[in-house]
C-alpha cells in the first residue's frame, strides 16, 4: 500500500479508462503460449482509478480471454463510484455477453474496489486471489490438461 501511495505522488491519473486494448494484448500473450506448446497460466492485474469507458470492447475481450490460460484481476482505487464496474465480475453482475451473442466459456475476472475490502480484516490480495485457483482448475479441466508429476 505504501508503494501505491508513493507512486501517486509522481503520477497524474486521467481518463478515459480503456480496458479493451490491454485485455486483447494480454490474451494475445496467453495465446502465444499455446502455439509454442508451453504450459503457462497468466494473471493480469489491472489497477484503475476510474470506471471503464469502452464497455462493449472490454466485454468482448473478456469473453475472448475466457478461452485462454488467463485470469484477470481488477482493483478499483481512489474515490470513483465503481458500482458500474461490477458488471465485469460474473459473481456480482450476472452473465457477460459479447457483441456477437457469445458468452464466456468460464469465469476469468475478479473485481474489487479497494475501499470495500480495506479495513474488513480481509486483505485485498486474499480477496482478489480467492477465485484464481478455481479459474485455473476450470481451464485445466476443460482443456483436459493433466498435472505433470
Amino acid at each position: 500500500m505504501s508503494a501505491y501511495i508513493s507512486a501517486l505522488r509522481n503520477v497524474s491519473l486521467a481518463g478515459p479508462t480503456l480496458f479493451g486494448p490491454l485485455l486483447s494484448t494480454a490474451t494475445a500473450i496467453a495465446s502465444q503460449s499455446l502455439t509454442s506448446n508451453q504450459q503457462k497460466y497468466f494473471i493480469l492485474l489491472i489497477v484503475t482509478d476510474g470506471v471503464v469507458t469502452d464497455f462493449q470492447e472490454t466485454i468482448d475481450a473478456i469473453i475472448k480471454a475466457s478461452d485462454f490460460p488467463l485470469s484477470i484481476i481488477v482493483v478499483g482505487v481512489g474515490g470513483a463510484d465503481f458500482k458500474e464496474m461490477e458488471f465485469l465480475d460474473p459473481n456480482k453482475g450476472g452473465r457477460l455477453e459479447s457483441s456477437t451473442g457469445r458468452v464466456a466459456s468460464r469465469d476469468v475476472i475478479q473485481f474489487a474496489p479497494m475501499k470495500d475490502v480495506h479495513g474488513t480484516g480481509i486483505s485485498i490480495v486474499q480477496s482478489l486471489l480467492a477465485e484464481v485457483p478455481g479459474q485455473f482448475m476450470t481451464y485445466m479441466r476443460t482443456r483436459e490438461i493433466q498435472a505433470i508429476s
